[in-house]
C-alpha cells in the first residue's frame, strides 16, 4: 500500500505532497517542509560522497516502509514512500511524472519554483492511487487508469 507522495524542486524545496492512504503518518505543513530539504539534503550527500557520478538516493527500505525516488533531469524529485514490500515503485512515480508533465509542467500559471495548486494533477494523482489501490497490480492500474483518461 502506498503511503506518501512528495515532490521536491531543485532547491530542495517541497513542492508538493499528499497522503495516499489512511495508514500514513499525519504530519502538518512544518514537519513536510523539514522532510522534504531533510532528504534533499541526504541526496545531494550521497551523491557527493563515491568518486565519480552518483546518482544520490534513489531506493531506500526500513523495518517499517519503503522509499522510491524518481529524479527527473530538470533536478525535480519525485519520491515516494509505501508500506514495506511494495512492489511496484519505479513505474508509479513514472506514471505520476506523467501527470505533472501533462498538468503542472503545461500550466501557463505554474511556477516551476512554487507549491503545486493544480486540481487536476491532485485529482488524478488521487484517482491513480484509487486504481493501485483496488486492482492491486501495476498493468491493471495501468490500464483501468489511462483507458479513464482517455
Amino acid at each position: 500500500m502506498y503511503l506518501q507522495l512528495m515532490i521536491i524542486n531543485k532547491s530542495g524545496g517541497l513542492v508538493y505532497n499528499q497522503d495516499l492512504s489512511p495508514q500514513a503518518a499525519q504530519l502538518d505543513s512544518n514537519d513536510w517542509l523539514r522532510i522534504g530539504s531533510t532528504f534533499h539534503s541526504l541526496h545531494e550527500i550521497a551523491r557527493s560522497i563515491p568518486p565519480g557520478r552518483s546518482s544520490g538516493i534513489v531506493a531506500l527500505e526500513t523495518s517499517s516502509f519503503a522509499l522510491r525516488c524518481l529524479e527527473t533531469i530538470t533536478g525535480i524529485k519525485f519520491v515516494l514512500t509505501a508500506e514495506r514490500g511494495t512492489q511496484v515503485l519505479e513505474p508509479v512515480l513514472r506514471m505520476v511524472y506523467e501527470l505533472y508533465s501533462d498538468y503542472v509542467l503545461k500550466n501557463p500559471f505554474h511556477d516551476l519554483e512554487m507549491p503545486i495548486r493544480c486540481r487536476l494533477f491532485t485529482e488524478h494523482v488521487t484517482e491513480l492511487f484509487e486504481s493501485f489501490h483496488t486492482t492491486g497490480t501495476n498493468a491493471n492500474a495501468r490500464h483501468q487508469f489511462f483507458t479513464r483518461l482517455r
